[in-house]
């Protein structure tokens, strides 16, 4: 018998069959077509080809480097110095100038915000957002409000030695106490209350009353008599309705109790003195530079 009689033909196509069924549906065995085969070759071809000559296979510390020594880090690196090559000297202007007469120099005014722009994308934007509103516990750096002061002086220290760190012996530095231990639940409602008067919310008036007395004798050396904060600590103005944690019950309870420390790091060592200019610049014309 001839192998042309031992072949299963299928009865609609005319095309034998590869030998597999499945719930009585037959595998064709059609070859594929020599076109794809050819550009199927030509693809294991050109993979061999590609990773010979460009990084491919990973290893402990990086990649194979590839015969052409190839690298896209490289290419950016490349486009970041010629970049800086040709700023460097309106970056060395900014890096001495004195932020306080920028406006004077509007083409170092417009450089500097553009960059710090960049230098804010790039390493504030994560804590502060993308357009620097905060969010609860970040500042919000486009209003007026300030802990540690808002002009360029303060916005500059703050940026370079960051708040409540422990890389940076200059970083600003304050630590509210937490009453939980030291007030009864009474007196911590009571001074919650007084807080919410101050600052021209609902309150109950007969605890607000008695916690008045409280924040005189235990918040107002740092807060002030009156509430008004101080930049000099960074303790803030409770008399407004701009809120760093909070300003209902529930949240300033929380803060009363257990206290806030907020913590910046230090940009002093990752930041050129351009970059730390640029950052400071651009920071202060969001709104509410002082």
């Amino acid at each position: 018998m001839s192998s042309e009689n031992q072949k299963d033909i299928d009865d609609v196509t005319g095309i034998d069959t590869t030998g597999h069924a499945w719930d009585g549906i037959k595998e064709l065995n059609n070859p594929l077509p020599r076109w794809w085969l050819w550009s199927f070759y030509l693809t294991i071809i050109w993979g061999i080809g590609y990773v010979i000559a460009y990084p491919a296979w990973p290893v402990i510390n990086g990649a194979t480097a590839g015969v052409l020594g190839y690298s896209t880090r490289g290419e950016v690196a490349q486009d970041i110095a010629r970049f800086e090559e040709a700023n460097a000297q309106i970056s060395a202007q900014l890096a001495a100038a004195d932020l306080s007469t920028l406006a004077e120099n509007p083409e170092l005014q417009r450089f500097a915000t553009s960059a710090g722009g960049a230098v804010f994308r790039n390493n504030c934007s994560q804590c502060h957002g993308s357009g620097a509103a905060g969010f609860i516990g970040y500042p919000n750096l486009l209003d007026d409000d300030w802990l540690w002061g808002g002009d360029f002086d303060n916005i500059e220290y703050t940026i370079r030695h960051g708040i409540r760190n422990e890389e940076d012996w200059d970083a600003r530095y304050s630590e509210m106490t937490a009453y939980d231990e030291i007030f009864t639940d009474e007196e911590v409602d009571a001074t919650v209350q007084y807080v919410r008067q101050i600052s021209g919310q609902e309150h109950d008036a007969t605890l607000a009353a008695a916690g008045e007395e409280l924040f005189v004798n235990n918040c107002a050396a740092c807060h002030g008599e009156n509430g008004n904060g101080d930049y000099g600590l960074g303790a803030p103005n409770l008399t407004d309705a701009i809120w760093l944690y909070g300003g209902d019950v529930a949240s300033l309870e929380e803060t009363v109790r257990y206290a806030r420390f907020g913590v910046m790091p230090p940009w002093g060592s990752r930041l050129s003195e351009a970059e730390i200019k640029a950052v400071t610049a651009y920071v202060h014309q969001l709104g509410g530079g002082e």
